[in-house]
C-alpha cells in the first residue's frame, strides 16, 4: 500500500495526485484505494511538490513558464517535483512513462498501461523549449477536443490555445465533407460559449498556459457579429455602408473580401478575412477596445493574441494607407493596446504575429514596451520538404515592393530571413506557430516524412532564436498512428532525443511484435507518394500543373500491392493483447483502402487527367465518408479531404 502526500494545497497538485493514484492502481491492482493527503513533513510514500518544497534548486529561468521535472523514486515511493505545479503533473507522467506506461492515442483506448510493479527511477530535466503546445483546428467534437487536452498534457506540452474553437466545432457538428452519411447537428452559439468555458476549465485544471485571441476581432470592432460570419459568406447578409467605410479599399472598392483559403461551394465575402482601413485612428481605437475588453474579462490568460484579419494581399490601398506597411500599423495597434491595458491595470502578456503580409518588417514603428510582448513567427508559406540546420545560409529577405505586391518566401530559410529582419527591432522572446498538423500531414499518407520534418524543425528552433512551437492543426492526427505528434512533443522537451529509438519504442508499443512490418509498409507508402511530389514541387511541366509527372506513375502503382499486404497484416491482428494495438490494426485496415484510392487519383493527376481525377476524388470523399463515425476519434476525415481537395482542384500551381 502506497500513500500519496502533497506538500502544499494546490488544485493542480490535487489533479496530479489523483492521476498518480489512478495509474498506480491500474498497474498494481493490489494497491487498492491509495490514500491522498497534505503533509509537508512527510518522509515516506510518494511526495508531490515544488522543487523548493524539498530544498532542491530550481534552474528554471522563468518558473511560471519554464518546466523543470524531477523524479527520484524507489519501490516504495519518492519525490515527484517540478518548477511549478504543472511541472509536478509532468513529473507524475514522466515517472509513469519510465515505468512502462504509454499514451499512444487520445482517450482511454490509447492507454498502454502495463501490469507490473514500479521500479526505482531518477530523472531531472529542464525542458529545452519553454513554449510547447497545440491549438484546436480541423473538425473535432467537444469530447475529442477534451481528450486531446488530456493527451497533450501527458506529452508534457505546457500550452494550449483554444483559438477560434467554435468554428472548428461547427465544422464537425455540420459534418463537413461527410454530410452525405451524417445528418448535420447545428449547435447554438450559447452552447459554443459554454464549451469554451469547458476548454478553459480542463486547461486550468492541469495548470497549462493559455493563449487566446481571434481573427474575428476586426469584424467585431466595426459592428459585425462574428456569430453571423457564415451568413455573410453565404450571401444571406450584407455589411452596411457605414461598415464598408471602415473596410480596406482594394481596386477602389471597400467591401468584404473573399477568403483565399476557401475551396468550398460558396464564398460571398468573409468578415474574418477582410482587413480594415488602419490609417483611421478611430478604427484602431475600436479594435484596441475589443481586444482590451477580452483581456479584461479573461485575466486567467497567460497571453493575448493581437490578430488582424486572416488571408493575404488584402490590405487597404487608400491614399492614407498606401505608403505604410501593414506591419507598421500592427505595431501602432500594439502600442495603443499596451497603453490601454496599462490604463486598466492589466498585465497580461501580448502576442503579435508575423504572417503573410506581416512577414515584412516595419519601416517606421517600434514597440514602446517590448517586455510586454512575445513575437509569434508564422512561416505558413514555407515548403515542408526541407528544414534548416546550423550550416544553413540564411538569404536576404524577399523585397517588399508595395502594398499587396510581394512574393512569399517559399523555403524555411526564406521565412527565417524575414524573422531576422524583425528581430533587428524586436530582440524579445519569440516562438514559432507552425502548420505541420494542418494540410502538410495529409500530403504524407505514411506520415514518415512529416515525422522526420517535425523532429528536424523542432531541433532547428535554436538556430533562429525561437523558444518553442505552437501547432495549428487537427487534434485528430492519429491516422493511422500518432508518432509524428509524439516526436514533436518529445523533441520540444529534449531536442537531443534519439529519433530512431523513439520511433522503435512507439511503434513496438503500438503494433506489437510485428511492428517492423508495419513500419516498412508506412515507409513504402510515403516513398510511393513522394514528399516533393505531394507538395507540388516535383512537376515535370509546371504549365500543366503542380502534380503533372508521368514518371511518378510506377511508384504510385505499387500502392495497390502495398495496400493488399497491409490488409493481410491487419486481418491477422484484429484482436490484440492491448486496446491501443487493436485500435491501431483496425485503423491500418482502413488506411490501406485510403491509400489505394488516393494513389488511383494521383495516377490520373500525374498524367494530366485533371477532370477525371476530380471526379474520382469526389467519389472518394463520398465513399470514405461512411467510415467517419467509426474513425472520428483518430482521423479528421473532413480536414483530410479539405487538404487533399486543394491538391486535386488546383491548376496550375499552389502559392500564396
Amino acid at each position: 500500500m502506497f500513500h500519496i502526500y502533497k506538500m502544499r494545497d494546490d488544485h493542480v497538485l490535487d489533479f496530479a495526485a489523483e492521476e498518480l493514484k489512478k495509474y498506480l492502481w491500474m498497474m498494481m491492482p493490489e494497491c487498492g484505494n491509495t490514500p491522498i493527503s497534505i503533509d509537508p513533513s512527510a518522509k515516506d510514500g510518494f511526495r508531490l511538490g515544488l522543487l523548493e518544497d524539498f530544498g532542491l534548486p530550481n534552474e528554471a529561468p522563468d518558473p511560471v513558464r519554464d518546466d523543470v521535472v524531477h523524479v527520484d523514486t524507489d519501490e516504495c515511493g519518492g519525490i515527484l517535483a517540478g518548477s511549478n505545479a504543472r511541472s509536478v503533473l509532468f513529473a507524475v507522467y514522466r515517472f509513469l512513462r519510465l515505468n512502462g506506461c504509454r499514451w499512444l492515442f487520445p482517450g482511454v483506448d490509447g492507454e498502454y498501461i502495463p501490469r507490473k510493479n514500479i521500479e526505482p527511477q531518477k530523472y531531472h530535466k529542464l525542458a529545452d523549449h519553454w513554449y510547447r503546445g497545440h491549438t484546436t483546428e480541423g473538425m473535432p467534437s467537444i469530447e475529442q477536443a477534451m481528450d486531446f487536452i488530456d493527451y497533450n498534457t501527458k506529452q508534457e506540452q505546457n500550452v494550449f490555445a483554444p483559438l477560434g474553437v467554435w468554428g472548428y466545432h461547427d465544422n464537425y457538428y455540420n459534418h463537413a465533407y461527410t454530410d452525405a452519411h451524417r445528418d448535420p447537428e447545428p449547435v447554438t452559439m450559447t452552447q459554443h460559449d459554454q464549451w469554451k468555458a469547458l476548454y478553459l476549465t480542463e486547461i486550468t485544471k492541469r495548470g497549462l498556459l493559455i493563449t487566446d485571441g481571434e481573427h474575428a476581432d476586426c469584424a467585431r470592432s466595426i459592428g459585425i457579429d462574428p456569430d453571423e460570419r457564415m451568413s455573410f459568406v453565404r450571401g444571406e447578409k450584407f455589411p452596411t455602408e457605414e461598415q464598408k467605410s471602415k473596410m480596406a479599399m482594394l481596386d477602389g472598392v471597400r467591401t468584404l473580401r473573399k477568403d483565399r483559403w476557401n475551396v468550398g461551394k460558396y464564398n460571398c465575402g468573409d468578415p474574418f478575412t477582410t482587413q480594415l482601413c488602419y490609417s483611421q485612428p478611430e478604427i484602431r481605437t475600436n479594435l484596441v477596445k475589443v481586444i482590451a475588453d477580452h483581456a479584461e474579462k479573461n485575466q486567467h490568460l497567460d497571453s493575448m493574441q493581437i490578430f488582424l484579419s486572416d488571408a493575404h494581399h488584402n490590405h487597404c490601398e487608400c491614399p492614407d494607407c498606401y505608403d505604410t506597411r501593414p506591419s507598421d500599423y500592427l505595431i501602432m495597434i500594439c502600442n495603443e493596446l499596451d497603453e490601454e491595458l496599462n490604463r486598466r491595470g492589466i498585465h497580461t502578456k501580448l502576442v503579435f504575429y508575423i504572417y503573410v503580409d506581416l512577414m515584412f518588417a516595419p519601416e517606421k514603428e517600434t514597440l514602446n514596451n517590448p517586455d510586454r510582448f512575445f513575437l509569434q513567427f508564422c512561416p505558413i508559406t514555407r515548403s515542408y520538404t526541407n528544414s534548416i540546420d546550423e550550416n544553413t545560409i540564411i538569404p536576404p529577405p524577399n523585397p517588399y515592393i508595395r502594398k499587396n505586391e510581394w512574393e512569399a518566401p517559399k523555403t524555411m530559410e526564406g521565412c527565417v530571413a524575414h524573422l531576422k529582419d524583425w528581430q533587428k527591432t524586436f530582440p524579445g522572446q519569440c516562438y514559432t506557430y507552425e502548420y505541420h498538423f494542418w494540410r502538410p500531414q495529409y500530403r504524407d499518407p505514411g506520415l514518415t516524412y512529416i515525422s522526420r520534418r517535425l523532429y528536424d524543425d523542432v531541433r532547428s528552433q535554436k538556430y533562429f532564436g525561437s523558444q518553442g512551437m505552437l501547432q495549428d492543426g487537427s487534434v485528430k492526427s492519429f491516422f493511422p498512428h500518432g508518432f509524428h505528434d509524439h516526436i514533436y512533443a518529445e523533441t520540444l522537451v529534449n531536442r537531443d532525443c534519439d529519433y530512431d529509438a523513439e520511433k522503435a519504442d512507439f511503434m513496438q508499443h503500438l503494433y506489437g511484435e510485428d511492428w517492423k512490418q508495419v513500419n516498412a509498409y508506412l515507409t513504402a507508402i510515403s516513398e510511393a507518394f513522394g514528399e516533393k511530389y505531394m507538395a507540388g514541387e516535383d512537376s515535370a511541366d509546371p504549365d500543366k500543373g503542380t502534380h503533372y509527372n508521368p514518371g511518378r506513375v510506377p511508384y504510385l502503382e505499387k500502392v495497390k500491392e502495398l495496400a493488399a499486404m497491409a490488409r493481410d497484416l491487419a486481418a491477422k491482428h484484429l484482436v490484440m493483447p492491448t486496446r491501443p494495438q487493436t485500435v491501431a490494426y483496425r485503423l491500418l485496415k482502413r488506411h490501406a483502402e485510403y491509400c489505394q484510392r488516393l494513389a488511383e487519383i494521383f495516377i490520373e493527376k500525374c498524367q494530366g487527367n485533371n477532370k477525371y481525377a476530380l471526379e474520382m476524388f469526389r467519389k472518394f470523399v463520398y465513399d470514405f465518408g461512411k467510415y467517419d463515425i467509426e474513425m472520428e476519434r483518430y482521423a479528421d476525415i473532413g480536414l483530410a479531404m479539405s487538404a487533399l481537395e486543394v491538391l486535386v482542384k488546383q491548376m496550375p500551381k499552389i502559392e500564396f
